[in-house]
């Protein structure tokens, strides 16, 4: 079976949105896939303001966590 999905975020990449900064850094806690062809996969994002958000995580859909605001935080100093 061939996949029809690109994933963005994997568990334990770290996260901000780029229009929501009060949510503050977020965590993937949870990675989900569908095995069914147009299947739905997600991620949960545990975020420091106390609330755990559901996003699309998959890059060839245009709802995307990508395309939504999410970045994961590649520079060292947000890890403090």
């Amino acid at each position: 079976m061939e996949k029809d999905y690109s994933l963005y975020l994997r568990v334990g990449d770290r996260v901000v949105h780029k229009r929501f900064t009060r949510w503050g850094m977020g965590v993937v806690v949870e990675e989900r896939r569908s095995e069914l062809p147009g299947g739905f996969c997600y991620v949960r994002i545990n975020f420091q303001d106390g609330n755990m958000r559901v996003f699309d995580n998959n890059l060839k859909s245009g709802n995307c966590c990508y395309y939504a605001g999410i970045e994961i935080i590649e520079d060292k100093r947000f890890l403090k």
